[in-house]
């Protein structure tokens, strides 16, 4: 940090100081540098200096040209990396908790007892175990019902529905975007399935149920709401979000637990978003993600994927 406050009075001088001098003076900078970086082994950066970069790398459009010993994709995973593990450091627990481990042998059974009494509940099984000499919750044998193999059959049938109605479904969700100061943003869209047309997309860091039903009236304004809508179990779609979206003439279709599968479109666009945006750049605050956000909407709807819509 004494490093830092040492440029404060080289920045002062360098106000009153010629345009020639400083050509002259990054000439020589740029020449050590360029003999800097051709020793071995390469110097390291302290924490200061990581510091000083991220800052940099938002105050200073041009600091791609002046970088020498380290490369703009370091910049952005040593900010990644100080975001694990500041909340790795905050979530941590001073003693170990959790269940006890579930035999195998236990897995089996339950398995065993779901695919071949296809009418059971957890508290029959639960009871049946509990007569065999199984030491176990209720919850637990829950949990591990959820986990038994399924047929086949109900994942055609889902394809089938994607493949036949495809004009008019569209599909809505969210995903985390970390700041740079490791905050959490969530970033809210909806996607028709027919062009994989982005219709509305925005940021916030409070998703609650009443912001999402403004979201929903802005994605479908008047009569351009679309057949059904895809969307998940998280907590934010409750009973309010589902109402709005019926209010709509719209039919929700809600995925099954841990299935993201079932909404393949929109997890395949955080992906291309992830890669083609996010991972390249350290956002600031909510105002600098949603500029990016509309920017990268308008580039997909208008370019890379539907050459033929425009960008509103």
């Amino acid at each position: 940090m004494l490093r830092l406050l040492r440029l404060i009075p080289a920045l002062v001088t360098q106000v009153f100081r010629s345009r020639r001098d400083l050509l002259l003076e990054n000439l020589a900078l740029r020449q050590q540098l360029t003999v800097l970086s051709r020793r071995h082994p390469q110097p390291r950066f302290a924490v200061s200096d990581r510091f000083f970069w991220v800052i940099l790398r938002r105050l200073w459009c041009g600091w791609k040209q002046a970088l020498f010993l380290v490369q703009p994709e370091t910049v952005v995973r040593w900010h990644r990396t100080g975001f694990k593990v500041y909340w790795t450091w905050i979530s941590r627990h001073r003693k170990p908790a959790g269940r006890k481990c579930v035999s195998r042998e236990l897995r089996q059974l339950i398995f065993r007892m779901v695919a071949e009494n296809r009418t059971w509940g957890a508290p029959r099984i639960h009871g049946e175990l509990k007569m065999v000499g199984f030491d176990v919750s209720e919850r637990t044998v829950l949990r591990w019902m959820r986990r038994a193999p399924r047929s086949p059959e109900p994942a055609r049938q889902w394809a089938a529905f994607l493949r036949n109605h495809r004009e008019a479904i569209a599909a809505m969700d969210f995903f985390t975007v970390p700041t740079l100061t490791f905050g959490v943003l969530y970033c809210f869209f909806v996607i028709a399935h027919d062009r994989r047309r982005i219709l509305h997309c925005n940021v916030t860091r409070h998703p609650t149920s009443a912001w999402v039903v403004q979201q929903l009236r802005e994605a479908f304004p008047y009569d351009t709401a679309c057949g059904y809508l895809i969307l998940d179990r998280g907590a934010n779609f409750n009973e309010e979000v589902i109402n709005t979206v019926k209010s709509f003439g719209i039919q929700p279709k809600r995925t099954s637990f841990r299935s993201p599968w079932q909404n393949g479109v929109a997890e395949r666009w955080v992906g291309n978003c992830r890669r083609d945006l996010l991972d390249h750049v350290i956002v600031v605050n909510e105002r600098h993600l949603k500029r990016l956000m509309n920017e990268y909407v308008c580039y997909y709807n208008a370019v890379s994927y539907c050459p033929t819509s425009l960008c509103s």
